[in-house]
């Protein structure tokens, strides 16, 4: 209460008091290096230059932000799920830190309205990645100006505890290629994600086209705007696919069963057969629509 008085209070003293008093609704404290947020919100559709010839936009800051919020998520993860194990770990990160929450948080917390970009440059089409990029790009900005501890506390107390319902996204089941990564090493089968193409959309844009293949068969491709976005289409086209077709199940049942050792084929019968369950890639499905 005391801190945040006294936080007040120094904004009737700063120049830019506009700049700072977006920034402390956003973030809950008052930044130091103002120009780094500042940054952080120019999408490179807007870049500038500085008086040395710099380009400036948020690239940068979105790559160490991408980085330093896997960690700190991360770290949550691990202490408020004590007792799970490192698949649900990685999974439940993977939802919170996946383009699609971020964008949402992004909008949340009122990026979308005060990101620089050029409308010209950017399709409606290719824009709904702005605000979890921009967001990245923020958490990027928070590590250098404040430091770990900062960035961390602000995803527990401004994002973790009043946008994104940690239980809830844990029990959700909306990352295909996590799920489908998860899916094939348990099956001990070989996969690849292949970029097929890269073609243009009806605006311009570069999109990405990957074929996703598990024993050398193609059970998936998808579009998208990044390589991530293309490789999620994919396995989720891939797990529908296993679903409906029983016969391709049992092949890669039968190719699970060639690759374990003959003293584990005559005791697991059983369970191979339990594992490949319909149900298990159904709920999978059915779950994210």
């Amino acid at each position: 209460m005391i801190s945040r008085t006294l936080n007040k209070l120094r904004l009737l003293f700063l120049k830019d008091k506009e700049s700072y008093s977006v920034f402390y609704k956003i973030l809950g404290f008052l930044p130091k290096d103002i120009r780094l947020y500042k940054q952080a919100l120019i999408h490179k559709s807007f870049s500038i230059k500085d008086n040395d010839g710099k380009i400036i936009n948020n690239e940068r800051l979105e790559f160490l932000g991408d980085a330093i919020l896997d960690a700190i998520v991360a770290d949550i993860v691990f202490k408020k799920f004590n007792s799970k194990r490192e698949g649900f770990l990685t999974s439940t990160r993977s939802k919170i830190v996946q383009r699609e929450t971020l964008n949402k948080v992004g909008d949340k917390i009122g990026l979308d309205k005060i990101i620089k970009y050029s409308h010209q440059s950017l399709s409606p089409s290719h824009n709904n990645n702005l605000s979890g990029n921009a967001f990245e790009a923020m958490i990027g900005a928070i590590y250098l100006d404040r430091g770990y501890n900062v960035c961390k506390s602000f995803m527990e107390d401004k994002i973790l505890k009043e946008i994104i319902d940690i239980n809830l996204v844990a029990k959700k089941e909306v990352n295909f290629k996590s799920r489908m990564i998860e899916w094939t090493q348990k099956k001990r089968l070989d996969f690849e994600y292949k970029l097929v193409d890269c073609p243009n959309d009806g605006d311009g844009n570069m999109m990405f086209n990957t074929e996703l293949l598990i024993e050398g068969m193609s059970l998936g491709q998808g579009m998208g705007y990044s390589k991530k976005e293309s490789q999620q289409n994919a396995s989720k086209q891939a797990l529908k696919k296993i679903l409906n077709d029983k016969e391709l199940q049992e092949q890669l049942v039968c190719l699970h069963a060639e690759r374990i050792l003959p003293v584990q084929e005559s005791t697991d019968d059983d369970e191979i057969n339990e594992e490949m369950d319909s149900s298990e890639v159904k709920e999978t499905v059915t779950d994210s629509e």
